[in-house]
């Protein structure tokens, strides 16, 4: 594979600092120890500026070289899930409930090795923002560092986002030009009824039972409400009401998600949901209460910017190790908000070992260490190609 001959040999030293970042994984705005390493870290390789407080933990490192005023960002998230690591690696999880279940460890590693290298070479004329993003998976950190003045204090052209993908050859990119991921809501319904012994339940309102019609009746929002040609899910992740055997309760909680990747979609589903969850309760003489959050918005790659990212691919997986996407994942990426603020694109990087490797967000994953040398220099590609001397 024509990765970088220099990256390549960063190799064992990356698979350290990944090691060490998959050790001590950091939730969703909480991310100080990582955080810090990585000013330590863009401090030890020399970089030209470090700017800090953007969403808290956030940190952008600054590489300039030449006279150009042309500008490139290449971002990577940090936090981790709250998921109990079942690995058994020696570099497993110490933080209990705590791992990185997606690769953010990996994603920035691979960021920090094109640092270091883009810090060494200054073979580009032009600037260059290492953007180190916490809270991905929560909170919304991109919007955050947005707001926080984000492309205000560091003005770039484009901006670029990579994510590992265990599904695919190690090795190997995938990219997709126009939506890439879904636009991502969250919801919560409470019902209430009437509690009473599951003996009598003629003397209460059972809110177990109003609940299975509501998350059934959710199933044909899709379905019977959406143009069938366009993505859209509804799915109840979790249900809780009651502790007894023999007491119905007087209150459940449901939560779960909504996927779309058009905006007039998203109202569909929202009104939709709405109208079911509070019509069905007062059908049964329940009543209903939905919380409904828009998370991130559809991921949608730039395709000029796709066509340069593509370019950069090529040149370091070659022709034969880069596919496009058939369509978009029902996936959700934050890296959203910097894609509506600014031309860029968002691709994903192989990391399959084989047909049972667990993939993202199970408790047995682990980033391939393998793909630490492409990543980066697919980073360090971007850099040379759009911001090449002369």
């Amino acid at each position: 594979m024509p990765i970088i001959n220099s990256i390549a040999a960063l190799q064992p030293e990356m698979t350290a600092w990944r090691h060490d970042l998959h050790a001590h994984p950091e939730l969703s705005m909480h991310e100080s120890r990582t955080s810090a390493m990585v000013r330590a870290k863009l401090a030890e390789f020399g970089v030209d500026e470090i700017i800090t407080g953007m969403a808290t933990h956030g940190v952008v490192g600054v590489i300039r070289s030449g006279s150009s005023a042309r500008a490139i960002g290449l971002r990577a998230d940090m936090d981790a899930l709250p998921i109990q690591e079942e690995t058994g690696l020696p570099h497993a999880s110490r933080n209990p409930g705590v791992m990185h279940a997606c690769g953010h460890d990996g994603h920035t590693t691979m960021l920090l090795g094109a640092a270091k290298y883009l810090a060494e070479t200054r073979n580009f004329d032009g600037s260059v923002y290492l953007i180190f993003q916490p809270a991905e998976e929560f909170e919304g950190g991109a919007e955050m560092m947005v707001k926080d003045g984000l492309f205000d204090r560091c003005p770039m052209q484009k901006v670029y986002g990579l994510h590992n993908w265990p599904e695919m050859k190690a090795g190997t990119f995938l990219w997709r030009a126009g939506p890439v991921m879904a636009a991502v809501g969250f919801f919560e319904i409470t019902v209430t009824g009437k509690g009473s012994h599951g003996a009598s339940p003629h003397q209460g309102i059972d809110p177990i039972m109003v609940s299975a019609q509501i998350i059934g009746a959710l199933q044909t929002i899709v379905s019977r409400s959406i143009e069938p040609i366009e993505g859209g899910v509804v799915s109840v992740g979790s249900i809780s009401g009651g502790e007894a055997y023999n007491i119905l309760p007087e209150r459940v909680t449901m939560k779960g998600t909504a996927r779309w990747y058009r905006a007039e979609v998203g109202d569909q589903i929202e009104s939709g949901m709405n109208r079911l969850v509070k019509g069905i309760a007062a059908s049964f003489g329940a009543t209903a209460e939905l919380r409904f959050f828009r998370h991130t918005p559809a991921t949608v790659n730039d395709a000029e910017a796709t066509a340069l990212a593509l370019d950069a691919a090529k040149v370091v997986a070659g022709v034969d190790g880069v596919t496009e996407m058939r369509a978009p994942t029902m996936g959700g990426e934050d890296f959203a908000y910097m894609l509506n603020a600014k031309q860029g694109a968002y691709l994903m990087l192989g990391a399959g070992r084989g047909a049972d490797d667990p993939l993202l967000h199970h408790p047995k994953y682990d980033f391939n260490d393998e793909i630490l040398p492409v990543g980066a220099s697919w980073w360090a590609t971007l850099v040379e190609q759009q911001l090449a001397k002369g």
